[in-house]
């Protein structure tokens, strides 16, 4: 059995809704060349093993983020989306040159965003925001983020300037947690979110934190008061197969933590369902 299969023993601890979607897998497959530019050697993971994560967690919907390991090459993303019989969304990697005719045709096979990932083995810079946002904005895609969240102070100013949708992952991805929810960097965060045109996903608090498992407390609490505060603004992911963890976490105990996050079963049901139904364009 492989580490990711092992990793998925435990069981989910509370009912999930009908539904309910998780916001951010990779799928990887030898069948597709790394791009030159690829940090690591991911491992193994199509969708079909995913699908049995998925059922285990009681989970109904996925949206497939491009892995910035295939680079520009969305072709094993939308290979992942199109075996999900309309249960899946994709958000793509592509270059600013791109034409309206290859995002319509990418809207068509399930792409709802643009991913824009500022850290090492991201293919765009921050350069290519503005032109991408005008690009993507007639067909109501987001631009799905990450860099160094201890940077939201800095970038603050250009993101409020874009029109355009954003997403932004894995609670903000503080490479140094903050001490506190008073701190500047993720105060600047929440006025993003005050914008009402910006998104949050709750997940991946091991890539982060410093306190650790079971209940990575340093990144809880943000992810705490997000969901107190921004309840409509927040998603739910798992970000399976956890790329480059090891040992490698299991996805129910890490939707398991979303219970001590949320008081409110209200609020549950809109991270896990109405708010991802919003974004990626998934029917009622």
């Amino acid at each position: 059995m492989s580490a990711v299969a092992m990793a998925e023993s435990d069981a989910v601890s509370f009912s999930v809704p009908f539904g309910a979607c998780d916001c951010h897998v990779h799928a990887y497959d030898d069948a597709y060349p790394l791009a030159p530019t690829a940090t690591f050697k991911p491992p193994h993971a199509p969708m079909a093993d995913y699908a049995k994560v998925q059922a285990a967690l009681g989970l109904t919907r996925v949206v497939v983020v491009q892995p910035t390991g295939y680079g520009f090459d969305n072709r094993c993303t939308l290979a992942a989306v199109a075996c999900m019989s309309g249960r899946a969304r994709a958000v793509a990697i592509v270059p600013p040159s791109v034409t309206q005719s290859t995002l319509h045709d990418l809207h068509v096979a399930g792409v709802r965003g643009v991913r824009m990932m500022m850290l090492p083995g991201g293919p765009l810079g921050w350069d290519a925001l503005a032109p991408l946002a005008h690009q993507i904005r007639p067909l109501g895609w987001h631009l799905n983020m990450q860099f160094n969240g201890c940077d939201f102070v800095q970038r603050l100013p250009l993101l409020q300037s874009l029109d355009a949708q954003i997403v932004l992952d894995h609670t903000g991805k503080f490479l140094v947690p903050p001490s506190s929810t008073d701190d500047a960097a993720f105060q600047a965060l929440c006025r993003l979110l005050d914008t009402g045109r910006v998104w949050v996903k709750l997940s991946a608090p091991y890539e982060t934190s410093r306190t650790g498992a079971p209940y990575y407390e340093d990144v809880s609490q943000l992810a705490r008061y997000l969901a107190t505060h921004y309840p409509e603004r927040c998603l739910w992911a798992s970000n399976w197969p956890h790329p480059n963890q090891n040992p490698v976490p299991s996805s129910a105990a890490l939707l398991n933590l979303l219970p001590r996050w949320v008081s409110r079963t209200a609020d549950i049901q809109r991270i896990l369902v109405d708010n991802p139904a919003q974004v990626y364009g998934f029917d009622a």
